[in-house]
């Protein structure tokens, strides 16, 4: 494994330590591997999020032409829908 130096906070440090103290971890490497791993998941969720994003804007551009409709309109269509 290869060793890298960061800098952290005093309040980062403490929490670190006070993880390793607690033996909620083994070491500092332990926590710095955990806390890497979260945000690898959190930037993952995130481009999910964004392709589903993209996804939903295709499939909008794609439904069709663009109406304008107001509220008491839609909500007249939509509770249409809802009971046939």
């Amino acid at each position: 494994m290869k060793t890298l130096t960061i800098s952290l906070s005093q309040q980062q440090i403490a929490r670190l330590q006070q993880a390793v103290a607690s033996g909620s971890y083994a070491s500092n490497s332990e926590v710095m591997r955990d806390a890497l791993r979260l945000w690898e998941q959190r930037q993952e969720l995130r481009e999910l999020e964004i392709n589903r994003l993209k996804r939903a804007f295709d499939d909008g551009m794609a439904s069709g032409e663009a109406r304008t409709v107001d509220a008491d309109t839609l909500l007249a269509e939509l509770k249409s829908e809802r009971r046939g």
